[in-house]
């Protein structure tokens, strides 16, 4: 696949030789079927070939490359990757512009997002409605603030509670939006979840969090790990985790991104 005259590597205005691209930087767009994604690069020392991915929540595509790999022989093999693009379109075409009108689900429940000229500006949570007032084109973005903010408050609480039952410290809880896992635990008791656990369902999201607790007695994934997880979530945790497996690219796919 080609998508025209190769573009010059940028970074901030500035023109790059391929090889001096930094990690993380954009380096070009590739066209599936007309349809542009932009492309990220990432040098990782480890790394002995070209990997390509999508991530269809953002709209665009991660290449990692080795530490010293060139950038455009790369992006020569990426655009040659059509058939393999072209399967990852019709798989992750789940993207849901928080638009007005969207439906999306809350903690499991579908909403719709709802601009209200008159409305204030924050988000509120009606019924089936979350509610947005002020300059339309930007109410996906406050509805994704809102939403961080709202698992925020409710992964924290849930968090902390659940230690203290059992007389285990959690140093810090934070939210990210990492798109290989829902949580993690660091050995020092600083947990931090993906912000989209509040879009599942209620047990979906404290199944997660007692994941991450029980990473405090164990840090593998050992059977005892297993035990103590099911024994803080007071149920078996199987479904849960299934759930995730099913749903969990629907939830990668609602975005502010129109």
């Amino acid at each position: 696949m080609s998508t025209g005259r190769s573009r010059p590597l940028r970074s901030q205005g500035v023109a790059l030789r391929p090889e001096t691209l930094p990690s993380g930087a954009f380096a070009d767009v590739i066209a599936v079927d007309g349809i542009e994604f932009p492309v990220e690069v990432r040098r990782y020392a480890a790394s002995r070939g070209y990997r390509l991915r999508m991530d269809s929540a953002r709209h665009m595509l991660r290449l990692s490359i080795p530490q010293r790999g060139n950038v455009e022989r790369a992006l020569a093999w990426a655009r040659d990757q059509q058939d393999w693009l072209r399967r990852q379109c019709e798989r992750t075409d789940n993207r849901v512009p928080l638009v007005d009108g969207a439906r999306f689900p809350v903690e499991g429940h579908e909403v719709a997002l709802c601009w209200l000229a008159g409305a204030p500006r924050a988000p509120r949570l009606e019924g089936g409605r979350l509610i947005v007032g002020g300059p339309q084109e930007s109410i996906g973005r406050r509805a994704v603030r809102w939403l961080k903010a709202h698992a925020r408050d409710v992964l924290t609480r849930e968090t902390l509670a659940l230690a203290g039952q059992h007389g285990l410290d959690v140093t810090s809880v934070a939210i990210g939006d990492p798109r290989s896992r829902w949580g993690s635990c660091t050995s020092d008791g600083a947990i931090r979840y993906s912000w989209r656990l509040i879009l599942a369902p209620v047990h979906v999201r404290r199944a997660t969090v007692a994941h991450e607790v029980a990473h405090l007695l164990h840090m593998d994934h050992s059977p005892d790990f297993h035990a103590a997880h099911a024994r803080l979530f007071g149920e078996d945790p199987g479904p849960a985790r299934e759930w995730l497996r099913r749903h969990g690219a629907a939830l990668h796919g609602i975005t502010d991104q129109t």
